[in-house]
C-alpha cells in the first residue's frame, strides 16, 4: 500500500538508549539499597514509560521514592550514552526525499525524547516528537495515536508503524494500521511473530522497501 505517514518508535527502533537507562536504574536502586539490575532485567521492563518499569524494578511500594531518585539522574546524565540505530538517518531522509512525513510515537516522556532526537540530529528528519505527558494516554492507548496523526494532518490509512516491542504492536492494531517490527530492541523476532506480528526484519534497512513501495 501507498504510505503518506510513518511513526516510530523511539528507544530500540531509531537509537539505542538501553545503556543509559541501564546505569540510572542501577544508580536508583542501589541508592535505595537494592541489588542493581541487570541489562537484561532493565530491557525487560521498559516499553510502558519510566513509571511502569521503575515499578517493575523496585516494586508498587516504593516506586515514588525511586522515581525521586531517578528523574534528576536520568536529566543529568541522558546524553551521555545514545546513539543512533544503524539505518536511522538514512531511512528518514529517504523518507523525507519521497515527501513521506515521518514522527516519533514513544512512552519515553516527551521532554527527554525530544531532546535527545535534537541532541542526534534527528530532529529536521521529523514531523513531530510525541512522548509521554503530550496526552494522558500511552501507547498502546488509541487515543495517544489519534492525537500525534492529528497533529500531524495524518490518516490511519496512509500510515504505518514501525517499532520494536509488543507495546508497538499493539498501538498499530488497536489505531488499524500496518505494523512493521525490527529486532533491535526489546523484542526477538520470535516473540512479536508469537504476538502477531506479521512483518519483522532485523533492522530499519530492510524496512525502508515496505515503507517507500520499492
Amino acid at each position: 500500500m501507498s504510505f503518506r505517514t510513518a511513526l516510530f518508535d523511539l528507544d530500540g527502533t531509531l537509537i539505542d538508549h538501553f545503556r543509559a537507562i541501564h546505569a540510572c536504574h542501577r544508580y536508583t536502586m542501589q541508592k535505595l539499597g537494592l541489588p542493581a539490575p541487570t541489562m537484561a532485567q532493565v530491557r525487560a521492563a521498559v516499553g510502558g514509560g519510566v513509571e511502569l518499569a521503575v515499578r517493575r524494578l523496585v516494586g508498587p511500594e516504593r516506586t515514588a521514592e525511586a522515581l525521586a531518585l531517578y528523574l534528576p539522574h536520568w536529566h543529568a546524565i541522558m546524553l551521555d550514552d545514545v546513539e543512533l540505530l544503524p539505518g536511522a538517518i538514512a531511512l528518514l531522509e529517504r523518507l523525507r526525499a519521497a515527501a513521506l512525513k515521518a514522527a516519533v510515537l514513544t512512552n519515553k516522556r516527551a521532554d527527554s525524547s525530544r531532546r535527545v532526537c535534537e541532541h542526534l540530529g534527528l530532529s529536521p528528519l521529523l514531523a513531530g516528537v510525541f512522548g509521554a505527558g503530550d496526552t494522558p494516554w500511552l501507547k498502546p492507548e488509541p487515543g495517544f495515536t489519534a492525537y500525534a496523526l492529528g497533529r500531524l494532518g495524518a490518516s490511519v490509512g496512509t500510515t504505518c508503524l514501525v517499532g520494536d516491542s509488543i507495546f508497538d504492536l499493539q498501538t498499530a492494531r488497536k489505531a488499524g494500521m500496518p505494523f512493521f517490527g525490527v529486532t533491535t530492541g526489546t523484542h526477538t523476532a520470535e516473540e512479536l511473530r508469537a504476538a502477531g506480528a506479521e512483518h519483522v526484519f532485523a533492522g530499519l534497512g530492510e524496512v525502508a522497501p515496505h515503507i517507500l513501495g520499492n
